[in-house]
């Protein structure tokens, strides 16, 4: 059998790495064993921002949910709430998107939102009555300061006596 020279595998193999790690600082991107442990942190940290990246554009569909909502009189999670009583099926990307893109498709979202809530029963009856015009409190007298308390002696005084 032939023999195999591999240096031009190892060099390419080299080059591949260093020319992924363009860009790095100082050595990370010159010498190629710093280059090839930063480029693993950097699988890591690129596979783990991936998974950050799903639930950051969650807190942002639903941070413009909220403000739209409120504007048309209702909170975020009564919205959400009222939209599951009515059994409207809109994910958040796309009530974020309308509350962005169509106000009154959303407006008129969040009025069958409205519509399918039930009375809030968690909140206490008001009950209102006419009341007589209330009375003027005349404003309560200063109180005199307090009396400071005698300074003490120093503890030297103290060992003399």
């Amino acid at each position: 059998m032939a023999r195999v020279k591999r240096a031009v595998n190892a060099h390419k193999k080299r080059r591949v790495i260093l020319e992924r790690a363009k860009g790095y600082r100082g050595q990370r991107s010159r010498l190629y064993r710093k280059a090839k442990e930063q480029l693993l942190h950097s699988f890591v940290y690129s596979y783990g921002d991936r998974k950050k990246k799903k639930g950051d554009f969650r807190r942002l569909w639903i941070q413009r949910i909220n403000a739209a909502s409120r504007a048309n009189g209702l909170t975020y999670n009564r919205l959400i709430q009222g939209l599951k009583a009515a059994e409207v099926e809109v994910d958040r990307r796309m009530l974020a998107e309308l509350a962005v893109s169509d106000a009154n498709a959303f407006a008129a979202l969040v009025q069958i939102a409205k519509d399918s809530l039930p009375a809030d029963t968690s909140a206490p009856a008001v009950q209102v009555q006419a009341e007589a015009a209330p009375a003027v409190q005349a404003p309560a007298a200063k109180k005199a300061p307090a009396k400071k308390a005698a300074a003490k002696k120093p503890a030297a005084d103290k060992a003399a006596e």
